[in-house]
């Protein structure tokens, strides 16, 4: 007999390596209409614009190239993730379903992708980025807090909002002075988005208080004039102190706006085609000029025909 030990792996069957399943494709469905939800406090509005009619002709010719992303709903059908514009083509291109991709995502990853997928197009109102960064910030944010319960060592990140300008390539105090226009109250904001009141006077204005805000859009109303960079900083700095009252708020407004600035700049390499390779930057200022002057003659002597 044998004084080796038996071999512990002696008699014992081999089990194979457990065979990786590789990972499942996304299958892209056909679902009615009908059973399409939009997403909860939407920040984007799909608008009847040159560029939804593009869109709309597309569809008839073509359908829907890229389908939707939708999850489940508790309650029934689904909500679209990113899809709403192609949602509402389809009903005016008169088609009752839309090809889908369905995704079992929680609400904040949902949220994430909703917004990323709207932020990319052109055309958005000032009001509609502002709702957008402020919902993706707070998703991120419980994402991180929920990453956190269950992590057992806590690394350094970057501040959400630095985080999503990186992502979108802006500065974090863009994201920081975008969110702050949701503090405006409607009006204000409405003027925001028609352009009536410009991007930089507008943050400062989001920190007055509410019933500052109103005040102001009063006074806009009785003066016919909007804030500048320069009185809307003003107004903050009163309304810190608390000092902001209809009587400032209107010595503010009635005050004589100096004349903003005015400059323009060319690119070199864009313009040096219609000149000598010998002309210097000062030659080349210097015709323009001349051709502007000739061409503000040419208009006036039509004008008086």
């Amino acid at each position: 007999m044998s004084d080796k030990p038996a071999s512990p792996a002696r008699g014992r069957k081999k089990t194979a390596p457990p065979t990786q399943q590789p990972p499942q494709e996304e299958v892209v469905v056909r679902l009615p209409l009908t059973d399409l939800h939009p997403f909860p406090d939407h920040p984007f509005q799909v608008r009847d614009d040159e560029e939804m009619k593009e869109t709309i002709q597309s569809v008839k010719e073509y359908g829907v190239i890229v389908p939707a992303i939708v999850r489940p709903r508790e309650e029934g059908g689904y909500e679209i993730v990113a899809g709403h514009r192609r949602k509402y083509a389809c009903e005016q291109a008169g088609l009752d379903t839309m090809p889908v991709l369905i995704r079992n995502l929680d609400r904040d990853a949902a949220t994430i992708i909703m917004v990323d997928s709207n932020l990319q197009r052109e055309n958005i109102l000032p009001s509609e980025r502002a709702k957008a960064y402020k919902m993706k910030l707070e998703a991120i944010k419980r994402q991180g807090a929920r990453n956190d319960l269950t992590s057992p060592k806590i690394s350094a990140k970057l501040r959400s909002d630095d985080e999503i300008g990186q992502q979108m390539g802006v500065s974090g105090d863009t994201v920081r002075n975008y969110i702050s226009l949701t503090n405006l109250v409607p009006e204000l904001m409405q003027m925001v988005d028609e352009k009536k009141i410009a991007l930089s006077p507008a943050y400062q204005i989001a920190a007055l208080k509410p019933e500052e805000q109103q005040m102001l859009v009063t006074t806009i109303d009785y003066e016919q004039a909007t804030p500048s960079l320069s009185q809307a900083q003003r107004m903050k700095k009163f309304s810190q102190a608390g000092r902001l009252n209809e009587d400032s708020m209107l010595a503010i407004m009635s005050e004589e706006k100096k004349p903003e600035k005015f400059s323009l700049t060319f690119d070199g390499d864009r313009i040096r085609k219609y000149f000598p390779k010998s002309y210097t930057p000062l030659q080349m200022e210097n015709t323009i000029i001349k051709l502007l002057e000739a061409w503000q003659r040419k208009r006036q002597r039509s004008q008086e025909r």
